[in-house]
């Protein structure tokens, strides 16, 4: 019932992935959300998220970040990472994901998301056939309507965790 919502893994933080493991899979590109993924909300780039950037393009990645916040926002954040954006993205449509993977010259079988939500994030890049990687929000702070998406959010992660649990034994 909840599968749609899976993230294909979950791991502590963004800035945890063992990326060089990706890279060695095949993976090229990594689509981002920015707010409680890289950063605090609405913070802007912190030097950890610029040594992250750098690191990955070392590796050989394409990155680009995908909000659904406007464009003043995203295009800052984008600018201090040195990446491509998408702002308005309408997650979880497919249409920022696809615009993403557009821009990087990328497709579903070399790319991955790395998001903190499960019902924008993670659906949005498992309806478009994305490896979804699900991280732990940066600060428990948030606004009003997030803090709303997560009371069904912990439901869905019991189910998850249930699940990886029945799978792994």
């Amino acid at each position: 019932m909840f599968k749609c919502f899976y993230p294909s893994e979950d791991i502590s933080s963004a800035y945890d992935i063992d990326y060089e493991k990706y890279y060695k899979k095949g993976y090229r590109a990594i689509i981002y959300d920015i707010d409680n993924t890289l950063v605090k909300h609405n913070e802007p780039a912190t030097l950890k998220a610029k040594e992250l950037f750098d690191k990955l393009r070392r590796i050989g990645y394409k990155m680009c970040v995908v909000s659904n916040n406007k464009e003043p926002r995203v295009a800052d954040f984008a600018h201090d990472v040195d990446c491509e954006y998408v702002f308005k993205a309408d997650k979880p449509s497919k249409k920022g994901y696809v615009a993403a993977m557009e821009k990087m010259g990328s497709d579903i079988g070399n790319t991955f998301f790395v998001g903190d939500q499960l019902f924008t994030d993670v659906w949005g890049a498992n309806r478009s056939g994305i490896h979804s990687i699900l991280v732990k929000p940066i600060n428990p702070k948030e606004e009003i309507q997030i803090i709303l998406k997560r009371i069904p959010e912990k439901l869905v992660l019991y189910f998850y965790k249930k699940s990886k649990k029945y799978v792994s034994l």
